[in-house]
């Protein structure tokens, strides 16, 4: 009898352990975040890599990030908050109202009257700004229209394309600053030298549709001899925005990309921004 009851002490022992909780269990494995230090496709057409700039900013992790786009597969559309509510939003905002898979800034944006655009900024029969500004001499072209044969987004250097015909053949766009010409030549800037968080758009030799960001503040000239450098024969480069406005946002096929520019010399010298402000006019991006 006193067997049977150790016997029977034990087993209740042994059931009551195999109810206890395994403490080796696996444990859920955190999804690993992407590096992006490569060429990494986020949907069809559209790539993205980050990398050193080739030269150390004094502040932030100098990188440059790039965003490099088949516009085949794209539809590419000026949204102006004039066209709207008149009520400027984030690009997180703009996003989820248009349901955009990537979305920037169109360009500067005049301090007197916040909602305008500082140079040409057009959105299908909505002017924005319907003033050309002589010495903004590169345009984004977006929304060719029917039998125009052009891309979906072209970056056009006005001293080298016909204004009066090319405003014909889109139904968008956006002025802006030019770095890099159509024969992909300097356009050193000569005035007053600020470094700032900088977004600029280019073309490549495929017609692919570049956008690149840095953070970490740089020099406008930095950033063209930066963009010479880089494979692929990048062309007419437009300076978009600096500063604290300087933003990108990516959201596409669960790839969700957040970058916010900050410091701008004399004016905003701080790497202290961590929000997107919100912008009058962008660009959105949608798949086709």
């Amino acid at each position: 009898m006193q067997v049977f009851r150790c016997l029977l002490v034990i087993m209740l022992f042994l059931g009551s352990c195999s109810n206890q909780p395994k403490k080796n269990r696996a444990r859920a494995i955190p999804p690993i975040k992407p590096t992006y230090n490569e060429w990494t496709t986020l949907t069809p057409g559209m790539e993205y890599k980050e990398m050193l700039a080739p030269k150390k900013s004094f502040i932030g992790d100098s990188k440059l990030s790039i965003l490099r786009m088949d516009p085949s597969l794209f539809q590419f559309d000026v949204y102006a908050a004039t066209q709207y509510d008149s009520k400027p939003r984030t690009l997180k905002a703009w996003a989820n109202k248009f349901d955009l898979v990537v979305a920037f800034n169109s360009g500067m944006y005049s301090v007197e009257n916040p909602l305008q655009s500082r140079a040409y900024l057009q959105a299908g029969r909505h002017k924005n700004n319907s003033k050309l500004t002589p010495d903004f001499n590169l345009m984004l072209a977006m929304g060719p229209k029917p039998n125009s044969n052009r891309s979906n987004i072209e970056v056009l250097d006005l001293t080298c394309s016909e204004w009066d015909i090319e405003k014909h053949n889109f139904a968008g766009f956006a002025q802006g600053l030019r770095m890099i010409d159509c024969n992909a030549s300097p356009m050193y800037w000569q005035k007053k030298i600020q470094s700032c968080s900088m977004l600029v758009a280019a073309e490549d030799e495929e017609g692919r549709f570049y956008l690149i960001f840095t953070r970490s503040p740089y020099t406008h000239n930095q950033m063209i001899d930066f963009i010479l450098a880089m494979p692929g024969g990048l062309h007419d480069v437009i300076y978009l925005e600096g500063g604290p406005e300087a933003c990108l946002l990516i959201d596409v096929d669960g790839q969700h990309i957040e970058k916010i520019g900050s410091w701008v010399s004399e004016t905003w010298e701080s790497d202290g921004n961590r929000h997107f402000w919100e912008l009058p006019n962008i660009i959105g991006v949608r798949k086709k």
